[in-house]
Formats: structure tokens, C-alpha cells, sequence
């Protein structure tokens, strides 16, 4: 299984860390992630890897994973703060554009080739800026 897009936003110093150090096999979001629907808060999960306390040394203290399956096709979402929890407002409208992500790119066969390309060069400009 691979991702179609991915978008990536965290600090490029955690993500070096977390990509070199194999993190996304203990990563509680992804496990959780690939496991229900919806939305739960970072704070709620089970971090015995210990993945989220070291995300709070990257200024990443507070944040949420948000689920979203539709028909097999699976996304998810990492999102955090460094000053407070995010509401549960925040947290719902995350969740909905989510879902409208989702669903917009859920079958690619759909897209044409000018926006598919247009998404994947997204995916490496969010997640390498100046690229």
C-alpha cells in the first residue's frame, strides 16, 4: 500500500528525524488511524512508542489525527499546535475538509492528467519548499 499524495507540513527537522528513524511503524497516529474513522486527539492516544512525546520536542505539542474511509480508500491526517489543544470545533472542520479532500481525489481515474499533475507537484512543493 502507497499513498496517492502526500502532503507533508511538520518541521523539516522532525520529519528528517522521523523518516530516518523509522517512526511511521510506531507512529500511534497511523495506527489508529488505519484503524477507525473520524477524529481523536493526540493526547487520547496510546503513545507507548513514545513518538508523540518526541513530536513535543519538534514544538509539536497538541494536535489530532483525523480518519477518513471511504469504500477502502483511506486517508489520514496529522495535524498540531505548540500552544493549546485544538477545539472541537477546529477538529471538525479539519475533519470535513478532509473528507472533501478525500473524496476529490479518491479516484484518480476520474482526474485528468493536468490536475493530477498539478496535485503531486503540490505534494512535493507543501512538502519541500523551494523544490
Amino acid at each position: 500500500m502507497a499513498p496517492k499524495f502526500v502532503f507533508q507540513t511538520y518541521p523539516k527537522a522532525w520529519l528528517d528525524h522521523y523518516s530516518s528513524n523509522g517512526l511511521l511503524m510506531v507512529d500511534p497516529m497511523v495506527a489508529w488511524g488505519f484503524s477507525n474513522e473520524g477524529t481523536e486527539r493526540w493526547s487520547n492516544l496510546d503513545d507507548s512508542s513514545g513518538v508523540m512525546k518526541l513530536a513535543s520536542e519538534y514544538g509539536m505539542k497538541f494536535g489530532a489525527v483525523v480518519a477518513v474511509n471511504t469504500n477502502g480508500s483511506r486517508s489520514l491526517g496529522g495535524l498540531a499546535r505548540s500552544d493549546r489543544e485544538l477545539t472541537d470545533e477546529e477538529i471538525e472542520l479539519i475533519f470535513k475538509d478532509m473528507k472533501l479532500i478525500h473524496d476529490a481525489t479518491a479516484d484518480t481515474s476520474e482526474l485528468n492528467e493536468a490536475t493530477l499533475a498539478h496535485l503531486k507537484k503540490m505534494a512535493v512543493m507543501v512538502t519541500h519548499p523551494g523544490s
